[in-house]
């Protein structure tokens, strides 16, 4: 039977891959590797670059299909997220079927880990429930954006007795979560945390984080923000893509 690993390979650096996805990537006769456009060429050939650092055996082939377009200006979010995702999954199941043989082992490279703001999971989800192809799969963990960013910062993400909350920009722009005092922040384009009046809250942000491109700014918030909207601006220029996150934290009274 067809088999599908669902590797994360940990954000940037490729020294953040692990033992494990390493010894799943040596078992691998296909990469399929989802071409996000010209902006993001970099993210395929990290993919590719790992690939050429932990496989003994050369053998195994890429298979690129583009990314089809998500309707960013749609009037409500979830649903044209849902019809995204259903795209991709015809995608999906179209190379499963078509380019991997029925004993052959395919791999979708994911960026961070699988469980944290990634789709790959839930579109495997969608084609094994439609049944029109049989393969069983596998995930390999990977070192996240918010694990690499406290580790840059030298910091704990979780203090004694207190919850941690994790969320998106679209999320924190109406206002941080009652009772908890730990937020982190992903997939935030609009530096939603300018919309945060509270003078007692502290950022811990990166972009890029683990590459060469890596950026870090730690400190008040109310004090960083302006700084952290202009470097993310220009380095949006310069490179036409931002993965940044960040952790707001409430400063102890």
């Amino acid at each position: 039977m067809r088999k599908i690993f669902v590797i994360g390979i940990g954000v940037g650096n490729p020294d953040y891959v692990t033992v494990q996805a390493i010894n799943a990537l040596n078992e691998v006769d296909v990469f399929f590797i989802i071409d996000k456009g010209q902006e993001k060429e970099d993210l395929v050939s990290l993919r590719k670059e790992i690939c050429e650092r932990y496989i003994k055996d050369k053998s195994y082939r890429t298979v690129e299909a583009a990314d089809p377009p998500r309707d960013r200006k749609a009037s409500s979010y979830e649903p044209a997220v849902r019809a995204w995702h259903d795209q991709r999954a015809g995608i999906y199941e179209r190379l499963i079927g078509e380019e991997l043989g029925d004993d052959e082992c395919g791999a979708f490279l994911v960026w961070g880990d699988p469980s944290l703001y990634d789709s790959t999971l839930r579109i495997i989800d969608q084609i094994v429930e439609r049944r029109t192809v049989a393969f069983e799969y596998e995930v390999i963990p990977g070192i996240s954006a918010i694990q690499a960013l406290a580790a840059k910062h030298k910091i704990a993400l979780n203090r004694i007795g207190r919850s941690i909350h994790i969320t998106t920009g679209r999320k924190i722009a109406e206002g941080l979560p009652n009772n908890v005092d730990d937020v982190i922040v992903m997939l935030d384009a609009d530096c939603s945390f300018k919309a945060i009046d509270d003078s007692g809250i502290d950022i811990y942000w990166g972009a890029y984080v683990g590459t060469e491109d890596e950026l870090l700014v730690a400190g008040n918030l109310h004090e960083r923000m302006g700084d952290i909207e202009r470097m993310r601006a220009e380095a949006k220029a310069r490179k036409g893509w931002v993965m940044d996150t960040y952790l707001l934290r409430r400063r102890d009274v």
